[in-house]
């Protein structure tokens, strides 16, 4: 019979902390990070609470701790659709296809950041500062030129990136931090497998109508 390994020692560190920032995401998107209890995260990632305390010092270091993992996916996952050589058009399909595909498969991540932006009122907080420094600015530059190309080319309609960026990340990201309202409200599965597809089917064409020149 094979052996379960124990997480709540050093001795295997790469599944510790990974089961520790996996624990930790679902306790920040339920509870915040003022609500959050580390005592929770430890009994969810199945180590002790001084192993946590181990890895991160304490409950912000955590938390910045998810913020990088939530953003640093998400940048692997779009950054080499946009470095890529294709026509604007099929790079801006590609990314959003990319950037639905990566929230739908994490449909937690929304709502671990959208707490911090309400707590962090209008100047933002330190971490969230942070945040839109490393991973933020480089995807809205890069997304920026593709959009200037596109308009060059004749392929896009001449929209605002300040304007129509926030707007593509609000069709994609508020569905997911609404899943658990509509499946109240609508008694269907906002997540099940087919209304993952039909809603990125949707998604797709939402914003490409908005932008592509026929």
């Amino acid at each position: 019979m094979k052996a379960t390994r124990r997480l709540g020692t050093r001795g295997h560190p790469e599944e510790s902390r990974a089961a520790i920032l996996e624990a930790a995401v679902g306790e920040f998107a339920e509870h915040g990070i003022a609500g959050a209890r580390t005592d929770a995260i430890a009994r969810a990632a199945h180590v002790n609470k001084a192993l946590l305390y181990y890895y991160f010092k304490d409950k912000d270091a955590l938390y910045e701790a998810v913020l990088d993992h939530v953003f640093s996916g998400l940048r692997a996952q779009v950054t080499p659709v946009l470095d890529s050589d294709l026509p604007p058009r099929q790079k801006m399909l590609e990314y959003l296809g990319a950037y639905f595909d990566y929230i739908a498969a994490n449909p937690r991540f929304p709502r671990v950041v959208q707490g911090e932006w309400v707590r962090s009122g209008a100047k933002g907080s330190a971490p969230m500062q942070r945040v839109a420094k490393k991973y933020f600015r480089p995807i809205f530059e890069k997304l920026s030129e593709v959009l200037q190309e596109g308009i060059r080319t004749g392929e896009f309609r001449a929209v605002n990136p300040m304007d129509f960026l926030p707007s593509v990340v609000a069709v994609i990201v508020f569905y997911f931090t609404t899943a658990p309202l509509m499946k109240a409200l609508m008694k269907v599965d906002p997540l099940s497998e087919e209304r993952i597809r039909e809603r990125r089917a949707f998604v797709l064409e939402f914003i490409t109508a908005a932008l592509f020149v026929s």
